[in-house]
Order: structure tokens, then C-alpha cells, then sequence
């Protein structure tokens, strides 16, 4: 008996000695995870920072050189289609090589493209420079891809959240940076020159990501912790169980032919394109021209009803970005609201935003402008984040890079629709393409309505009600 009672202290020792180990095995993979997702939306603000500084100088910068405007026209929608067809196969190519090695080549191709732009002296020249551009400027889809993989279904609106706050930011504060550089001297060509050495540090940044410490901390959380309800904690858990099957295939798949590649991604495709995905992605579509036809001429259309400058139009679009990075901020007490149901979230937000397209279509006074502005801000970016959770939560993670790739390539599809349905309807009003998008987002809460026992049922969708 006392012998027996001498081993019992002795048992319970060791499993307070094995629990404490690996409570600091887990602690250790806490710290891993947070680094890792801080350096991912260093990542995003670097990205749309860099980017900013370019673009809304580019139309100046091809008049400049001699090309009409249709010409330019012609060579912006070129860059469309691209972003169109090349966004699929860019993210299921990352879910089959993996994250690292596609979202680097990305970003250095980008960082190619921004460069030849500034040594862009002709209308060929600037046209060539937008074509590793509009192939592989898929940065942003991929990082989001490795925050699901990084992170719990439970936390995955919190964290892509941040994520495009932090991306907000940068696209703030860029546009500015930029228009004070192109005051100088060649102030284009050293602002390309700018953007593309950003991407230069962003891929250094990637490369030194501790990817190999995240995955150790993970099979060392996996082993160890069983109850953990922290964020992080439970986010090395998902990583270890989402990415070691990836991370073995990237291995494989980098060795590999490209034919072989190529006919994995296109059955990877040929998968998502049978599958009952169909309804979630014309979500997508209706919600994302309605915005963007609310967007469209949105400086002339004020000036025409209220009679404002398009400086005061501009003023207000930037209020709104930046309400915007703090709705991303916001997300994750809103979802705790919700209890983490990201379909009811999805619709209430659809709901928001076509009340206030309809406020904004009808109203008599500028004041009416700015508090539709000011709400949409939020309604469109927590519709932007829930879409995208509801299409991992449906499709699942194990094809998460290839879902973000066909979810972008439906916002391409809208970006060509909406300014053609723009030019139309405002033929009859400048009222006119506000109201089309009424309309539209309408059509959208309808297929959600429809669908309402599918994202409800647990057989099929994993609501995040636990």
C-alpha cells in the first residue's frame, strides 16, 4: 500500500512534468502564430501601399506618352482579362505548390512589371509592363489563403479583418506618397522604380516568414494542447491539421513537371466548377457590381444633382476608405455579436448596403450622401469579409487558394460588367446606375433566402455557432 502510494505522487509528477512541457510547447507555438500573422499584414499594407502610389498616376502617365483614349481604354482592359482568366490558376497553382514558393513568385513578377513600368518611354513598353502584372499580381489572394490555413474557422473573420484593414491603410496612404513624388523631376518613373523596390522588400519579408518554426510549433501544439480557447493556440492546431498535407504536396509538386502541374490545377478547377458552389459566387457577382455601379461616376453624378466640386467627391471617397479600415478593425466584436454566424452576417450586411444604395439614389440633399457613405462603408467591407469566409466555410480549406482564385476572378467579371451597365443606365438618369444596383443587390438576398436551408444545415456547411 505504501509502495502504491509512493508511485502515485511519482505518476502525478510525471503528468504535471508532461503537461507543463507541453504547455510551453504550446506557448511557444501562441508566439510562432502571432508573428507569423503580424508579418502577413505587414505583407498586405506593403502591397496595396506600393501599388496606390502607381496607379492613379498611370492614365496621366499614357496620355503623356502619346496614346489616345482608347488606346488606353483598350490597355486597361487588357489588364482585366488577365486578372480575369490568370486569378484560378494562380490560386490553385498555390494550393498545389504551396503558399511560400507562389505567393514569392508573385510578388518578384510583380516587383518585374512595376519595374519595366518605369522604364516605360513608349506606349509598347508601357503596355509589356502590365503584363506580369495583370498575370501574377494575385499577392493579396494568396496571403488570405495562408491566414485560412494559418487560423480556426471561428477566427478567420476577425483575422481577414485585420488583414484588409491593415491592406486599407496602405491604400490610404500610398496615393498620397505618390502624388507628391510625381511633382518632380520624372517623378513616374521613380515612383514605378519605388513600387517595385517595395516588392522587392516584401518578398524578403515572405522569405524570412518563420515557416519552419510555425511548423514545428504546430505539431508541437497538436501533441500537447487539448483544450486551449485562445486564438492563437487553436490557430497552430488548424495549421499542423490544414497545412501538412499541402506542405508535403508543395515539396512533391516543386519536383513535378509543369505539365503535370498544369493538369492538376485544371482538374482542381474543373472540381470547384461542377461542384454546388454556384449560388455563393452569384452572391458575389450581384453584391459586387451593385457596388461598384454606386461607385461608378460617383464624382459626376454629384456634381450633376447637388451641384459639389469632384475635390469635395474625392474628400468623401477617402472618408470612406478610412471608415472602411475601421469597420476591418471592428469585425471581431461584430461576429462575436453574431455568435460567429457568418450567413446571418452576410445577409443583415447585403441588407444594410442595398438600404443605403437606396437612400443614396433617392436623395434630396448632399447630408444624405455622406450618411449613406458613411454606413456603406461598413456594410460593404463586412460583406467583403463574410463572402469571402463563406466560401472557404462551403468549399473547404483544403482548396482555399484555388476558391479565392475563382471568388477573384468573379470580382473581374464585375469590374468589366459594371462600368458598361454604368454607361447605360445613366443615359436616362444620373439616378440610374445607383438604382440598377437597388436592383442587383436585391437579387442577391433573394438567392440568399432561397439557400437559407443549405447554409443552415450542418451536413453542409459548418456554421460557426460552437
Amino acid at each position: 500500500s505504501a509502495a502504491a502510494t509512493g508511485r502515485r505522487p511519482r505518476a502525478a509528477s510525471a503528468r504535471m512534468e508532461e503537461d507543463g512541457g507541453r504547455g510551453a510547447a504550446g506557448s511557444s507555438a501562441v508566439a510562432s502564430s502571432g508573428r507569423f500573422v503580424r508579418c502577413l499584414y505587414a505583407v498586405g499594407f506593403l502591397d496595396l501601399f506600393g501599388v496606390s502610389m502607381v496607379v492613379p498616376l498611370m492614365n496621366l502617365h499614357i496620355k503623356s506618352l502619346g496614346a489616345s483614349h482608347t488606346v488606353a481604354g483598350i490597355i486597361g482592359s487588357l489588364y482585366g482579362i488577365m486578372q480575369l482568366f490568370s486569378s484560378t490558376f494562380v490560386g490553385c497553382w498555390s494550393d498545389i505548390v504551396g503558399r511560400r514558393y507562389s505567393l514569392l513568385a508573385c510578388i518578384l513578377l510583380s516587383a518585374l512589371g512595376y519595374f519595366l513600368l518605369g522604364t516605360s518611354t513608349t506606349v509598347l513598353l508601357f503596355a509589356i509592363s502590365r503584363v506580369p502584372v495583370g498575370i501574377f499580381k494575385h499577392t493579396l489572394s494568396i496571403s488570405k489563403a495562408l491566414l485560412s490555413d494559418l487560423v480556426s474557422e471561428r477566427d478567420r473573420p476577425l483575422v481577414m479583418g485585420r488583414f484588409n484593414a491593415a491592406s486599407g491603410v496602405g491604400f490610404i496612404l500610398g496615393p498620397v506618397v505618390g502624388g507628391y513624388l510625381t511633382e518632380l523631376e520624372d517623378g513616374f518613373y521613380q515612383t514605378s522604380f519605388i513600387c517595385a523596390s517595395i516588392f522587392l522588400l516584401n518578398a524578403g519579408l515572405v522569405w524570412m516568414l518563420p515557416w519552419s518554426e510555425e511548423n514545428t510549433g504546430s505539431r508541437e501544439h497538436q501533441r500537447g494542447n487539448t483544450g486551449a480557447a485562445s486564438f492563437s493556440a487553436k490557430a497552430n492546431c488548424d495549421l499542423h491539421l490544414k497545412s501538412a498535407r499541402p506542405g508535403a504536396l508543395a515539396s512533391h509538386s516543386l519536383l513535378q513537371s509543369p505539365w503535370i502541374q498544369v493538369a492538376t490545377v485544371l482538374k482542381r478547377i474543373k472540381g470547384i466548377a461542377c461542384s454546388d458552389l454556384w449560388d455563393i459566387f452569384l452572391v458575389r457577382l450581384l453584391m459586387s457590381v451593385a457596388i461598384l455601379l454606386y461607385y461608378s461616376n460617383f464624382s459626376l453624378a454629384l456634381e450633376e444633382r447637388f451641384g459639389v466640386k469632384p475635390l469635395f467627391a474625392g474628400y468623401l471617397m477617402s472618408y470612406s476608405s478610412a471608415l472602411g479600415v475601421l469597420a476591418g478593425c471592428l469585425l471581431g466584436p461584430i461576429t462575436r455579436v453574431y455568435q460567429h454566424n457568418t450567413y446571418r452576417l452576410l445577409l443583415h450586411s447585403s441588407t444594410l448596403t442595398c438600404t443605403l444604395i437606396l437612400l443614396y439614389a433617392s436623395a434630396l440633399s448632399i447630408w444624405m450622401v455622406i450618411l449613406s457613405s458613411t454606413f456603406l462603408a461598413f456594410s460593404t467591407t463586412i460583406g467583403r469579409t463574410c463572402i469571402i469566409d463563406l466560401e472557404l466555410s462551403i468549399g473547404g480549406n483544403e482548396a482555399s487558394g484555388t476558391l479565392l482564385g475563382v471568388g477573384q476572378s468573379v470580382t473581374s467579371v464585375a469590374r468589366i460588367v459594371a462600368p458598361l451597365l454604368a454607361g447605360i443606365s445613366q443615359e436616362f438618369s444620373p439616378c440610374g446606375p445607383p438604382s440598377l444596383g437597388v436592383g442587383l443587390a436585391l437579387g442577391a438576398i433573394l438567392v440568399m433566402n432561397i439557400k437559407k436551408q443549405k447554409y443552415c444545415s450542418h451536413g453542409n456547411v459548418k456554421l460557426k455557432s460552437q
